[in-house]
């Protein structure tokens, strides 16, 4: 076997599950399936025999199940985990979970495993070990305070927002949504749509888990859902997302159309219609994320006077989608993820808030 292939270690206690996997990557010839192991103990006793360069890790497992298994292997072995993750509300739960100690990222298992439902993620797999493999384990660039407290106010008006932000993200984004997001206050001026690529099923509980920790409201989109300061609305998997002026006022809409950049949802079919519909009221932020998705339409944010910003690559965990933007002259602004949330407060105040900002500043 050649040295330069990604070593992998396979953790699941399905057997079906650590036959296909192997078989599913060892068609990629740059992939080398060095051992499985049927729960979290065996699989981290096959680390310090087999020393891989990557984990598939099943979080459902008996004796030591998947999470325990993956905080060891954070704390004490440093090695990229992929989740393969079931299918299910409680199996979304654990996954975001997962992400927050750490993992890489993660796989939906088919609700049917059989050989040929294995192929509808079995592109998805090969691509983040090999991702994986190259970045390594992500950094926590910011994370949430024990002690962290959310205040929602009590009573939200639904205002017109004073501007649309329109978010993409990929690889990495759960953790650095959470934390951007969870720095906005109740009172933003703005309203939020997001593109996060991820997979369906999954973004419901997403959108939960983030409203629980964010001043601002977050909720998974729907048709017709309308654009309201102090909002994010995130796109449900395996649908495009767009957004439209219409008689009632401006909304979402949600569509099945072709995937576009190999995604669906896409971000440049986001930013695009915010460009389309909103020009100098748009803001369009790329952020960490494999690929190009994004970068056109953030060019055509730019071209209509919106504001183009792209997160750092210090702080992405992977600095695929930024970077393209950058390099094609489409962002206007480079930013850390710690500063994302302060500029977009700056930039989506209302001729009132800056005032009153203006005021103590003067009296201070």
């Amino acid at each position: 076997m050649s040295a330069d292939k990604t070593r992998v270690l396979v953790v699941d206690d399905s057997a079906l599950m650590r036959k296909l996997i192997p078989q599913i990557l060892e068609r990629d010839s740059s992939i080398e399936v060095i051992g499985t192991a049927m729960d979290g103990s065996f699989g981290l006793k096959k680390i310090e025999e087999l020393r891989p360069d990557v984990v598939t890790l099943d979080l459902d497992m008996p004796r030591m199940d998947g999470m325990e298994t993956l905080r060891q292997i954070t704390r004490n072995h440093r090695l990229p985990v992929i989740i393969v993750s079931a299918h299910s509300t409680q199996g979304a739960s654990a996954t975001f979970k997962a992400l927050s100690l750490g993992a890489f990222d993660f796989v939906p298992k088919p609700r049917d495993a059989a050989q040929a439902h294995m192929e509808e993620i079995a592109q998805q797999l090969v691509e983040k070990i090999k991702l994986a493999a190259q970045t390594g384990v992500p950094t926590q660039n910011a994370t949430l305070p024990d002690d962290f407290v959310v205040r929602k106010p009590l009573h939200r008006t639904k205002e017109a927002p004073s501007k649309i932000v329109g978010i993409g993200i990929s690889t990495g984004g759960p953790n650095a949504l959470q934390f951007m997001l969870s720095q906005l206050p109740g009172d933003f001026g703005g309203a939020i749509v997001v593109v996060q690529h991820m997979p369906e099923g999954f973004t419901e509980m997403f959108a939960r888990r983030l409203d629980q920790c964010c001043a601002i409201d977050v909720k998974e989109a729907r048709s017709g859902d309308m654009l309201i300061a102090g909002r994010a609305l995130i796109c449900p998997g395996n649908r495009h997302m767009r957004v439209r002026k219409m008689p009632l006022g401006e909304m979402v809409v949600l569509s099945d159309d072709d995937k576009v950049n190999g995604h669906r949802p896409s971000v440049d079919v986001l930013f695009r219609s915010v460009a389309g519909e909103f020009g100098p009221k748009s803001i369009g932020v790329l952020m960490t994320g494999m690929g190009e998705d994004g970068a056109e339409g953030l060019g055509q944010i730019k071209s209509c006077g919106g504001l183009t910003i792209a997160q750092d690559e210090e702080s992405c965990v992977v600095f695929g989608m930024p970077k393209t933007a950058i390099e094609r002259g489409y962002a206007m602004r480079t930013v850390p993820l710690q500063a994302l949330a302060n500029l977009l407060l700056r930039q989506c105040a209302r001729p009132m808030q800056r005032d009153s900002e203006v005021q103590v500043a003067i009296e201070s």
